[in-house]
């Protein structure tokens, strides 16, 4: 693949008028063409932000005001919460809900499919009947097993860092949709507000999109032993896993141990990495979550491998507890 350009200016044309891609905040090549590969894979038009929270951002700027009320999905990620708390005072309020049943009265009903760290899934038929404009952040499904805007969704989001680029080198952010006035609003806003994707991580996408089939085949295959084996194991008290990717959430007593006794698995934040990531929720998100919880995320290590380094960890921490 070429080199992205990294331009920021492109000269008129010669009317003295501005070609497709003139400044690149605007726009620029490698954006535009990640953009129409995203937006092929996803059924709608695809833009890209600087990062997840960029999206998250600009589509609020679009589509919130003073007075809107957003039904947020319990146990999504949360940065998300984190924001709409900050916007209170913009006039901007949002009550969260089991978005496994019926959205309340809102605005705006903004879903995870699924969320991330709690790992439940939207009810679409109850989304669907819903009047207000109804966000999903696809993160962990991908398009590979979900086309949201297939199933109800107007607008789709997507941590673009994450499973679609694949390899903790970009911070990227994307929303698709199908009407062309709410990608017209979301675009004017992302040019004004200067959110847009740079050159290199639009370019890492592109790279990403070309193995995201396989690489989420091969993710969904080992968590979902792995699924297996940690729920069948005795210093686990719950797992979570919704039955596709490759982010599964569990429960232990002593989440500090296991997380920092593992050697493959890296103890870092993030997710949908070719390399294996694990960490405690409840440093960042508090009482939110179970203080025991645990989110790995599978990577494309070998599932003997995998297992053992967990394997250690949860047994190492098991005989310290005396469990």
């Amino acid at each position: 693949m070429e080199r992205p350009d990294k331009s920021t200016i492109w000269p008129y044309d010669e009317r003295g008028e501005p070609r497709r891609f003139y400044y690149s905040r605007t726009d620029h090549p490698a954006g535009a063409a990640a953009e129409a590969e995203l937006g092929r894979l996803e059924g709608g038009d695809a833009l890209l932000y600087a990062s997840g929270m960029g999206a998250v951002t600009n589509v609020l700027l679009a589509f919130a005001r003073p007075g809107t009320t957003v039904a947020l999905a319990e146990g999504c990620y949360y940065g998300t919460s984190k924001l709409l708390a900050l916007l209170a005072g913009w006039g901007i309020s949002y009550v969260e809900y089991d978005q496994a049943g019926a959205p309340p009265e809102a605005d705006i009903v903004w879903v995870e499919a699924p969320a991330n760290p709690v790992l439940t899934m939207p009810d679409w038929q109850l989304l669907r009947a819903h009047p207000g404009l109804v966000v999903c952040d696809a993160t962990i499904a991908t398009p590979v097993y979900l086309r949201a805007l297939d199933e109800g969704a107007d607008v789709v989001l997507h941590s673009a860092t994450k499973f679609l680029t694949g390899s903790h080198d970009a911070l990227l952010g994307a929303t698709i949709t199908n009407d062309p006035a709410k990608t017209a609003r979301l675009r004017e806003f992302r040019t004004t507000a200067g959110i847009v994707s740079a050159p290199d991580a639009a370019g890492a996408l592109l790279r990403g999109l070309d193995t995201l089939e396989a690489r989420m085949a091969r993710h969904t295959e080992s968590a979902t032993e792995l699924a297996r084996r940690l729920d069948e194991h005795p210093a686990v008290s719950n797992v979570r896993y919704p039955g596709f990717s490759g982010v599964i959430s569990f429960d232990v007593a002593d989440a500090r141990a296991v997380e920092t006794g593992t050697r493959l698995i890296l103890n870092a934040t993030s997710l949908g990495g070719v390399h294996s990531t694990m960490e405690s929720r409840y440093r960042w998100e508090g009482d939110r979550i179970p203080a025991g919880l645990l989110r790995l995320s599978v990577g494309l290590e070998d599932i003997d491998e995998l297992w053992a380094d967990l394997e250690g960890a949860l047994s190492r921490s098991a005989q310290g507890l005396n469990l």
